[in-house]
């Protein structure tokens, strides 16, 4: 049996909003699988557990005032450590609202049964990716490296963010910029840039190779974001540019290098085995 509490106490599992009191739980919970909790862990680890600083709210399901699941509800929605029994109790809080998110990301079977259970609520999504692989590397890659790929600069700007803005395109299938978000847009790229955490291969003036790293805590971090120019596709570039993020990342950023990747793209899935990544887990993605 599940009941709901709203800052009382229940001897069976409920789910509540979670407050600072419970920071410490929350961070055993994320820091028990470094390289899955990676975007959660960098959240909590920066903004804390204040919904205005953390860019949404966390839900915890509790059992005998234990922490056992949570999901963080804004932009994305990331369930973590859900089981059956979790994910239906935050199910029946969450659907109490209405939809805010604009995507499920996370554990592929935590991911694809919350979507059933909150789907009759929250409406038909635009596109399921059902099978990523997340894949990690915690060595530098034992194949040759692009020497000119290195850390961007806010001097890049204007030739890295059409890079991003066409990338975002791609793989979401809207653009960044529309409805008049370009400048909120290119604040978050330039975010990124100053932080150390963007990296190009530029050439005579023209990008040819960017990727970034969106997450990041003392343990791991996450890459995304990874485009090659079009003509430029198929020519072998990006197994020897991603040797060098990796080896940037690895120096300057976290030991342990993640991403995740559609299982149906076989050349990036090819490409990624040959720089050295391994398999770590599955996700999905809901997209709305």
């Amino acid at each position: 049996m599940t009941t709901f509490a709203d800052g009382g106490k229940s001897l069976v599992g409920y789910v509540r909003q979670l407050t600072s009191a419970d920071l410490g739980p929350l961070e055993s919970l994320l820091r028990s699988d470094p390289v899955s909790n990676c975007f959660l862990d960098a959240r909590v680890r920066g903004a804390g557990l204040d919904p205005w600083r953390l860019g949404g709210d966390i839900w915890g399901y509790l059992d005998d005032d234990a922490l056992h699941s949570v999901a963080y509800v804004g932009a994305n929605l990331v369930p973590v450590a859900t089981t059956p029994a979790s994910r239906a109790a935050l199910a029946d809080r969450l659907r109490m609202s209405p939809r805010r998110c604009s995507a499920f990301v996370g554990d592929r079977e935590e991911v694809l049964d919350l979507w059933r259970l909150l789907e009759p609520a929250w409406g038909p999504a635009r596109e399921v990716r059902d099978d990523q692989r997340l894949l990690v590397m915690d060595t530098d890659a034992n194949i040759p490296h692009d020497p000119h790929v290195r850390m961007a600069t806010l001097a890049d700007m204007d030739v890295l963010l059409p890079a991003c803005v066409d990338m975002f395109t791609e793989e979401v299938g809207i653009s960044p910029v529309r409805g008049g978000a370009g400048s909120a847009y290119r604040d978050r790229v330039a975010e990124i840039v100053r932080a150390g955490r963007s990296f190009v291969r530029i050439v005579d003036g023209r990008i040819e190779f960017k990727a970034e790293i969106g997450a990041a805590t003392p343990d791991a971090c996450q890459v995304q974001g990874v485009w090659v120019a079009p003509e430029l596709r198929g020519r072998g570039m990006s197994v020897p540019a991603m040797a060098s993020v990796i080896r940037l990342a690895r120096s300057a950023i976290s030991p342990t290098v993640s991403l995740y990747v559609n299982a149906f793209n076989t050349p990036a899935m090819r490409s990624y085995a040959s720089v050295g990544f391994r398999p770590y887990g599955r996700f999905a993605t809901v997209l709305f």
